[in-house]
């Protein structure tokens, strides 16, 4: 039974923070390449950055700059740091991997 749980979503302000975490269980986490991904209203789900087994990091143009992603291999989480928000960051957002597994999602909600 493979779970990933996200956390830390919530309402702030524009150029406010959250940090997002993702809590994954049912496989053994440190091969996998992990992914924040985010759905807004009408919209279709996107990707917002990855992380490899490795530590290296991609990022979507929009959050270059301003997100962080970061995984604790040895508490099997995934983070996203997100400074600096914006009305456009609102959406609900998701961690995954194997492009086949996925979270529930958090709701992230900037308002102007």
């Amino acid at each position: 039974q493979v779970q990933l749980v996200e956390s830390g979503g919530g309402l702030v302000q524009a150029g406010g923070a959250l940090r997002l975490s993702c809590a994954v269980s049912g496989i053994i986490f440190r091969p996998y390449a992990m992914g924040w991904y985010r759905q807004a209203p009408g919209k279709q789900r996107e990707l917002v950055a990855t992380i490899s087994s490795s530590g290296q990091t991609n990022y979507a143009d929009f959050g270059s700059g301003r997100f962080t992603i970061s995984r604790d291999n040895a508490k099997n989480t995934v983070y996203l740091q997100m400074n600096s928000l914006k009305p456009e960051d609102t959406a609900v957002y998701y961690c995954g991997f194997g492009g086949a597994f996925w979270g529930q999602g958090t709701q992230v909600t900037v308002s102007s």
